[in-house]
């Protein structure tokens, strides 16, 4: 079996910011699915970012932010903030139907330009937080 080299921290937080600047320039020409879509993988690598450190391992092959989380919070004692964890949780909700969109034009109407946004400062704050975690 073909074994997968260890990603450290680092490179998963490089990744993360590359995806966020990618959101942001899917925001900037009106693809709102895919900026919510490369929202969550920012997370998704960041997350996984913060496991590759606690476990010092790579992560599970997963895309859900949750099952992620709780396999930390497993082994290291820390508290999310709701204002982190909100993010979080609606992101990870999303993942399936902006992965995989039943309906392409209905979607398009869940993710204005606005709500679009939004979701990015949030996504924004939550990759701050989690950076602040590295090392810690």
């Amino acid at each position: 079996m073909n074994e997968q080299k260890f990603k450290p921290a680092t490179e998963w937080f490089l990744q993360a910011d590359y995806d966020l600047d990618t959101a942001d320039a899917m925001l900037k020409s009106d693809r709102y699915i895919y900026t919510i879509f490369m929202v969550h993988l920012s997370l998704e690598k960041a997350i996984k970012g913060i496991y590759a450190q606690t476990f010092q391992d790579n992560p599970p092959k997963t895309h859900h932010l949750l099952y992620l989380i709780e396999k930390i919070q497993s082994k290291v004692l820390f508290d999310i903030p709701e204002d982190i964890f909100a993010p979080i949780r609606e992101i990870d909700k999303v993942n399936v139907p902006v992965r995989y969109p039943e309906n392409l034009h209905e979607l398009s109407k869940s993710y204005t330009k606005e709500t679009s946004e939004e979701i990015i400062l949030s996504a924004k704050a939550v990759l701050k937080w989690l950076k602040s975690r590295l090392n810690k």
